[in-house]
């Protein structure tokens, strides 16, 4: 509020208008506030991260990344204790970094807006794989003007609309996540289509790196009870280098919760990248194949394969609930198949001799191989059985 007050305070005045209960957050890191804030930037530095306003410094990027951290803490313990129905902000770079920052911290559902003048470029970094709204303020947030009053305007009645919708049916279905791309199709839809013919709610999720994230961040708020993780892909590119990695954390969620985990190897044939012209130039002479003008996918190798098999066991290795590995021997993807462009059974066997070797058996980690493809009927009632073994598991104990 050291320099967005004025339209801070029309926003919640919009809003208090339409009936809607505000409190004010000044998250400046600057000047003094130019207007009284209901929860004041010392307040949000102690509550959220224990620190005294001191703490933020002179350096600009220092004191956003602290005013950001407690933010983020702030919001949550206030989620946690059911005290917010939605997130609103405004700014320009700093403050949509901060407020960005606090608002992925919450739970899929709940409302989030940010209006900012980034909004019309690049806002991966701000969104990730949370449900944020953003908006385009077109004109710079400085001071009240006939742009700025309307879209400020529209902003708080869009907040207001989603607050006030809380008659949404529940679904006493249990839910599942399950992984796609365009080459598992048939196999997912298939999949899909049995488990929901048994009572199951299915979420398919787009295995483009956020897609396997938003996900886990899913599983991790509650609203996904069992993964049936069938299109792995996205540790290609996480250990070759793609457009769509994994990150660090994949996996690592759906262990910790424990709940019913069916893993496959799905899309493991290939690494993503962008127009061909966009892929690195170590991989001169790797077997391409133009998926369409922007998304180039590359064949893998086997000993990029044995990588993928180790990575992908390092983090099943430390489960502590049942989980099932089924591998498809007779290929990954829709074009790793007899007369396809990626079918190559010496790299798809380096995955799955490396897989079995490298995955501690027992009790909990089961590996299975089958003599399928994986887009075959008879795979996908094999994931369907898989699953419904592990609930009956999971049940009877």
């Amino acid at each position: 509020m050291d320099t967005k007050g004025e339209e801070i305070m029309f926003v919640a005045n919009a809003l208090r208008a339409a009936r809607v209960e505000v409190k004010t957050v000044d998250v400046g890191t600057l000047a003094s506030p130019t207007v009284r804030a209901d929860i004041s930037r010392d307040q949000v530095l102690l509550l959220g991260a224990g620190k005294s306003p001191d703490s933020l410094g002179s350096d600009r990027g220092q004191a956003v990344s602290a005013m950001s951290e407690a933010l983020r803490a702030f919001v949550l313990n206030e989620s946690m204790h059911e005290r917010v129905a939605g997130v609103i902000g405004i700014g320009g770079s700093g403050g949509t970094a901060i407020i960005t920052t606090a608002m992925r911290a919450l739970p899929i559902g709940l409302p989030k807006m940010m209006v900012s003048t980034m909004a019309s470029g690049n806002v991966a970094p701000y969104v990730d794989c949370s449900d944020i709204t953003m908006m385009y303020s077109v004109v710079d947030i400085a001071g009240l003007n006939a742009v700025s009053r309307r879209v400020l305007g529209n902003a708080a009645h869009a907040m207001a609309g989603m607050v006030s919708q809380d008659n949404y049916a529940v679904d006493a279905r249990p839910t599942l996540g399950m992984t796609m791309f365009g080459v598992t199709t048939e196999c997912v839809s298939a999949v899909r289509e049995q488990l929901e013919s048994k009572g199951y709610d299915c979420l398919v999720f787009h295995a483009t790196g956020s897609g396997g994230r938003a996900m886990e961040k899913l599983v991790a708020s509650g609203l996904i009870q069992g993964v049936l993780d069938l299109t792995t892909t996205e540790v290609a590119d996480e250990v070759v280098g793609g457009v769509m990695p994994a990150g660090q954390d994949r996996f690592d969620i759906t262990i910790e919760k424990q709940i019913p985990f069916v893993l496959s190897l799905g899309a493991l044939d290939m690494v993503n990248f962008g127009a061909a012209e966009t892929v690195p130039s170590r991989f001169k002479g790797r077997k391409l194949h133009i998926h369409n003008a922007q998304v180039t996918l590359m064949r893998t190798s086997a000993e990029e394969n044995r990588q993928f098999a180790r990575w992908i066991a390092n983090k099943l290795n430390r489960a502590t609930a049942p989980v099932i590995v089924l591998i498809p021997e007779q290929g990954l993807s829709m074009i790793d198949a007899a007369g396809q462009p990626f079918f190559d059974p010496a790299a798809d066997a380096a995955l799955f001799d490396e897989l079995e070797l490298c995955l501690k058996q027992d009790s909990l980690r089961k590996l299975i191989r089958l003599p399928y493809h994986i887009n075959d009927a008879a795979m996908a009632t094999a994931m369907v059985n898989a699953y419904l073994t592990l609930t009956t598991t999971v049940e009877g104990n």
